[in-house]
């Protein structure tokens, strides 16, 4: 069983997700801000990060991937990136997936989440991790 741990600070986001997730065999952890996330990702590091890219600021994503990236006992977690910023800003930042610099993440999932593609990447994620 794999371990997620979800930061977002939509409580229905996080309830969504988990129904999603542990149908398909993962055991959830949750965190409603960045902080939050990071003190769990201590005490229980997960085989995969799930972040909403705004939290308590409008960055907040960004800044804790990149946080754990930064980290060398953490950098080998897969992050999977989460947001509808693409709908407000016409920005997709899929295409920006992967920058070392700027967005570190591993994937990114449009918001409203579809869970047939969310059950597919996470499994993609978890699996590649544990090559």
């Amino acid at each position: 069983m794999s371990k997620v741990l979800v930061v977002d600070d939509d409580p229905d986001v996080i309830k969504a997700i988990t129904v999603v997730l542990e149908s398909h065999s993962h055991e959830v952890s949750s965190a409603q801000s960045g902080e939050e996330g990071l003190e769990k990702l201590k005490k229980d590091p997960p085989d995969l990060l799930i972040l909403d890219v705004m939290m308590d600021e409008a960055d907040e994503g960004f800044d804790i991937c990149r946080r754990v990236k930064k980290q060398p006992e953490w950098k080998h977690i897969p992050i999977m990136l989460l947001t509808a910023l693409k709908d407000r800003t016409g920005f997709d930042f899929s295409k920006q997936s992967g920058d070392e610099v700027w967005c570190p993440s591993d994937a990114y999932l449009e918001k409203p989440i579809d869970p047939d593609r969310l059950i597919a990447m996470v499994d993609k994620l978890i699996g590649e991790s544990k090559e």
